[in-house]
C-alpha cells in the first residue's frame, strides 16, 4: 500500500503517474515550475479519470489529493514514494536527486522515468544510491500497465522488491530488467521497428499511414495480446519453437531489413514524414487523438480481462484486489 507520493516534472510521462497515482487513493504532492504546469496536469489528470471509468467495474479507493508545491523540497517532504519525470539530461536528474536527498525522508523510494540513462549513472553522485532505481512507464502511464524496474550497481535487492509491490498495488506490471543495458528492453525493440520504418518511408517504399495500417491491422494486434516469441511459436504449428526457427531462420541471412544502417533525419525526410504524418491525423487535434487511443485501449483491455491473458491478467488481478478491499471494508 501507498500512501503518499510526489512527482518532480509534470510533463506527459509526470502528469500520466500523478493520475494513476491519484486513482489509487494516494496522495501526490508535485513540483514543476513551469507556468503552464498545473493547466496541462489538470488535462491529463481530467482525461484519465474518463479512461478509468470505462476500464473498471470496480473503484473501491477514494481518489488521492493533488497538491501544487511552489519547491521541489516542500514536494518531497514526508512521501513514500519520489518520481522523478524529468528532462533527458543526467546532469538535471542528479541535481534533482541532491535536492530530494538534502529534504526527503531517508526511506523514501526515488524511481527515475528515465527511458535510457543507465541507472548507475544517475546514482554517481548520491549519498544513498542503494534506493534509486529507475522505473520506466509507457505512455499513457494511467492505462497501459508496464513498468520496467531497472536497478543500477548500488540499488538494493530491497529497493527493486518494494517497488515490485507498489507498482503492483498501482495495477501495473513490473517487469525486472536484470542487467543495465540502455534503453532498456521495449524501447530498444521499438526503435529497431522506428529505424525500419524510417528507411522505408525514406526509399518511398510506403507512407506514414501505410506503415502504421500495416501495424494496427497485422502483427501489433497479435502482438498486444502475445507478444513476438509466443506468435512465432503458433507459426511452427504443433512442432513449436524449433521448427518455427528451422523453417523461418535463414530469412535472417535475406536483405529484409537495413537496420544496420540509419538514414539520416536531414529536413528533407523530416519534412517528408511530417507532412504525411499530417495527411494522416492532422483532422483530429492531440487532445481528440489521445481521447481516442484511450478509448480503443480501453477496450482491448477489457477483452484481454475478460480472456484473462495478457495485460488483461495484470488488470484482472488489480480489480480481484480492489474487490478484497471492498469486501474488508
Amino acid at each position: 500500500m501507498l500512501h503518499k507520493a510526489a512527482v518532480i516534472g509534470g510533463g506527459v510521462i509526470g502528469a500520466g503517474w500523478i493520475a494513476r497515482l491519484l486513482q489509487n487513493g494516494v496522495n501526490v504532492a508535485v513540483f514543476d515550475p513551469a507556468a503552464d504546469a498545473q493547466q496541462k496536469i489538470d488535462a491529463v489528470v481530467a482525461n484519465a479519470a474518463l479512461a478509468a471509468n470505462k476500464l473498471s467495474d470496480t473503484r473501491s479507493r477514494t481518489p488521492g489529493r493533488l497538491r501544487y508545491c511552489d519547491t521541489l523540497e516542500q514536494a518531497v517532504m514526508d512521501v513514500e514514494l519520489i518520481v522523478e519525470a524529468v528532462p533527458e539530461q543526467l546532469e538535471l536528474k542528479q541535481s534533482v536527486y541532491s535536492q530530494v536527498e538534502a529534504a526527503a525522508g531517508e526511506d523514501a523510494l526515488i524511481a527515475s522515468s528515465t527511458s535510457g540513462i543507465l541507472p548507475t549513472r544517475l546514482q554517481e553522485k548520491m549519498a544513498h544510491p542503494e534506493r534509486l532505481l529507475v522505473a520506466h512507464p509507457f505512455n499513457p502511464v494511467y492505462l497501459l500497465p508496464l513498468v520496467e524496474l531497472v536497478g543500477g550497481e548500488q540499488t538494493s535487492m530491497q529497493t527493486i522488491e518494494r517497488a515490485k509491490e507498489i507498482y503492483k498495488y498501482l495495477g501495473m506490471h513490473p517487469l525486472h530488467v536484470r542487467k543495465e543495458i540502455e534503453a532498456f528492453i521495449a524501447d530498444r525493440l521499438l526503435e529497431a521497428v522506428w529505424r525500419e520504418a524510417l528507411w522505408l518511408v525514406k526509399d518511398g517504399v510506403a507512407t506514414t499511414e501505410e506503415i502504421d495500417d500495416a501495424i494496427r491491422y497485422g502483427f501489433g494486434l497479435r502482438w498486444a495480446q502475445m507478444g513476438m516469441f509466443e506468435t512465432y511459436r503458433i507459426a511452427g504449428g504443433e512442432k513449436g519453437m524449433r521448427h518455427f526457427i528451422a523453417q523461418f531462420g535463414p530469412c535472417l541471412q535475406w536483405p529484409w531489413t537495413r537496420l544496420t544502417d540509419v538514414p539520416e533525419l536531414d529536413e528533407e525526410l523530416t519534412e517528408k514524414i511530417a507532412s504525411q504524418s499530417d495527411a494522416q491525423s492532422g483532422q483530429y487535434s492531440i487532445g481528440e487523438l489521445e481521447r481516442i487511443r484511450d478509448d480503443n485501449l480501453v477496450g482491448i483491455l477489457r477483452v484481454l480481462e475478460k480472456n484473462n491473458w495478457g495485460a488483461g491478467k495484470t488488470l484482472k488481478y488489480y480489480e480481484a484486489r480492489l474487490n478484497a478491499e471492498i469486501e474488508e471494508s
